[in-house]
């Protein structure tokens, strides 16, 4: 059967109340103990003192020098006895001889006890069993005029009355150790019921358990996990420290905002941070401000794999649409040639001819990067499927040196975010969308501009900053992701993104070569 407490509140309350106890214990004995011996020290000093003072008194001289010195000297040694409350005060011959004692009938009796430092002259203390029982002693010598020792003074207390003494102060002792032992009791008490409610009323096998289950859950889990308390992390496992860079020592400036926002639960929000695209869920903890469980899921590849596969599928539209739209031009083709007008149907496909070649070749012309080249004809593709004029503007051109400060996955990133943003956002009464893009060794510049409405700085900012995307609410929704990863992107070269609505709404990235360093020696 088990002896002690099960919970670990229960255990850490014995436990204290039992060192509590044996220490109070231990002190109440050391307090007895230094009790009598503080009674001995002052008993000691107090027959020394009277031993003495009696010793030096002239009148002690004069008595012992009398016919009959118990006649003068008893009266003063009963009365300085009781003064005092010694147990007796004796003076004797140098033969030992008693003149005084406590019992009358026992003068002119021999002292028993030590008197030969005495007879030398000195003071002694010692503890002897005399005629009163075991006592504390002092005897000090009497001298006369010529400086002989004519007598002594012997004065005691007996260590009966001292225990009595000691023993008289140990109710105190007792009451004192009982009211420190009520004292810590009631704090033991309070530090159970604090401890029941941080421990749950859990055993210190049960806490181990969940300890190392716990630990081994944060190592097995695949997703980034934080636990947020008051709005810092106090908890972050590898995954977390590996897709965020963060840890619980992170300054709060360099937290990312879904850790710090104070709102309700949310569940598979898309943010951009660091580069990535990750899946983010809250969940507060109940009845704990600014506290919440966080998960985080990388999907940047899943992402770039929804991209691409989002850009197959508006390819693949794009060309059964043109697939029809050929269809048609072939038929309009065959029957102006059957109905005996061929100069017609050579003029009707080689304008279709020129139109596509003349966009391919100014395209192919002003930029000399082929990734960009295929982008942006990809995207002239799905906005003549959507119905959206795109144009590219007569000042783009961008050099192979432009590659050294945007790389051509980087160009990508930017140019097909920015444009996407604008397809998405035009005005569906006037749709158009123009790009401009102007690169060299110097620097790289991107214009995108489109009928929309634009957004105002706030919203852009928030876009930007949080990258935050659900895909279903807002014109924010729609462009926050794009847009942060833009934005990361400049930022990560140290350039600019602007928005302003001029003659249209107009998203501008310019972005300067980093200078080269040039070494010194000496």
């Amino acid at each position: 059967m088990r002896w002690y407490p099960r919970t670990l509140a229960g255990q850490v309350a014995t436990l204290a109340l039992v060192v509590v106890a044996v220490v109070v214990v231990a002190g109440s004995v050391l307090a007895a103990i230094d009790a009598r011996v503080d009674g001995d020290r002052a008993a000691r000093d107090e027959v020394t003192a009277v031993a003495v003072s009696l010793a030096d008194s002239p009148s002690t001289v004069e008595a012992l020098t009398s016919p009959d010195p118990s006649a003068t000297l008893q009266p003063v040694t009963d009365r300085i006895r009781r003064d005092t409350g010694v147990a007796f005060i004796t003076v004797l011959a140098p033969d030992r001889t008693r003149y005084t004692h406590t019992d009358p009938a026992l003068i002119g009796a021999p002292y028993i006890g030590s008197i030969d430092a005495a007879l030398r002259g000195e003071t002694m203390t010692e503890t002897y069993t005399g005629t009163l029982g075991r006592s504390i002693r002092t005897i000090a010598p009497v001298r006369g005029p010529d400086g002989r020792v004519i007598g002594m003074v012997a004065a005691g207390i007996t260590q009966r009355s001292l225990t009595s003494t000691w023993r008289g102060e140990l109710p105190l002792i007792a009451v004192t150790a009982l009211a420190a032992l009520m004292t810590a009791a009631a704090g033991v008490w309070w530090i159970r019921r604090r401890l029941l409610r941080q421990t749950g009323g859990l055993a210190p096998d049960d806490l181990r358990l969940m300890y190392d289950h716990h630990d081994a859950v944060l190592r097995a889990v695949r997703e980034g996990l934080v636990v947020v308390e008051d709005g810092r992390p106090a908890l972050v496992n590898a995954e977390a420290q590996r897709l965020l860079g963060i840890g619980t020592d992170t300054p709060a400036d360099d937290l990312p905002d879904f850790l710090t926002r104070e709102d309700d639960a949310v569940v598979d929000e898309l943010y951009a941070e660091g580069g990535r695209v990750l899946l983010v869920s809250r969940l507060p903890v109940s009845g704990r401000r600014r506290s919440s469980v966080v998960t985080i899921r990388d999907r940047t590849e899943l992402a770039a794999a929804m991209g691409e596969l989002d850009s197959m599928t508006r390819f693949a539209e794009a060309l059964r649409s043109q697939a029809h739209e050929s269809a048609n031009r072939l038929h309009t083709l065959v029957a102006l040639v059957e109905m005996g007008r061929p100069e017609e149907a050579v003029r009707l496909a080689t304008t279709e001819l020129e139109l596509s070649q003349h966009l391919i070749d100014r395209m192919t012309q002003a930029v000399a990067e082929p990734a960009l080249v295929a982008l942006l004809l990809g995207k002239s593709a799905q906005a003549a499927e959507r119905g959206i004029a795109f144009s590219l503007t007569e000042d783009s051109q961008v050099s192979d040196e432009a590659t050294q400060i945007l790389s051509p996955a980087e160009m990508i990133t930017v140019v097909g975010n920015l444009v996407d943003n604008a397809l998405d956002a035009c005005d569906p009464d006037d749709p158009w969308v123009e790009v401009g893009v102007v690169g060299d060794h110097a620097a790289l510049d991107i214009v995108v501009a489109d009928s929309g409405p634009g957004m105002d700085a706030d919203l852009f900012s928030r876009a930007t900053a949080r990258g935050y995307s659900t895909k279903t609410g807002g014109d924010e929704a729609g462009r926050g992701l794009g847009l942060a990863l833009v934005a990361q992107v400049v930022e990560r070269h140290h350039g600019t993104l602007t928005a302003e609505n001029t003659y249209g709404s107009v998203v501008s990235v310019r972005i300067r070569a980093v200078p080269a360093v040039v070494g010194v020696t000496r």
